[in-house]
């Protein structure tokens, strides 16, 4: 079994928030449900993601897992200051989907955003 069943239940959308793990500072998670095992490759988790406004990340994400994003509110912008570097920027409600190997990043948000990401291993 992926994940434990359970009714819809409230959430606080201003507490449980912590530092993602990996991330820049000011961008948050809140965990939903399920675990991911990124040792074993085995699991799904949900979560919420926020990024406080003027928050970034200056690495390039490349994981071994599907992951679903959909932006809820806000926008988010791909890519940095550097020289050369092409930036995109996407207002809410957007979607993206990863799959294994996909580069992505860096990110920042001048006004904030926050987004649903689902991520999982799965057998092909």
């Amino acid at each position: 079994m992926l994940k434990s069943a359970f009714d819809f239940s409230k959430i606080d959308i201003n507490e449980g928030w912590e530092l993602a793990p990996g991330a820049g500072p000011g961008i948050e998670m809140k965990m939903l449900s399920g675990s991911l095992d990124e040792n074993k490759k085995t699991g799904v988790r949900t979560r919420l993601i926020r990024f406080l406004p003027g928050s970034f990340n200056t690495e390039v994400f490349v994981h071994d897992y599907w992951e679903e994003v959909y932006m809820i509110r806000g926008s988010i912008t791909l890519g940095n200051d550097l020289p050369g570097n092409k930036k995109t920027t996407t207002q809410s409600p957007a979607y993206a989907c990863r799959p294994p190997g996909t580069n992505h990043g860096p990110f920042r948000s001048d006004e904030g955003c926050m987004f649903l990401e689902i991520q999982y291993y799965h057998d092909s």
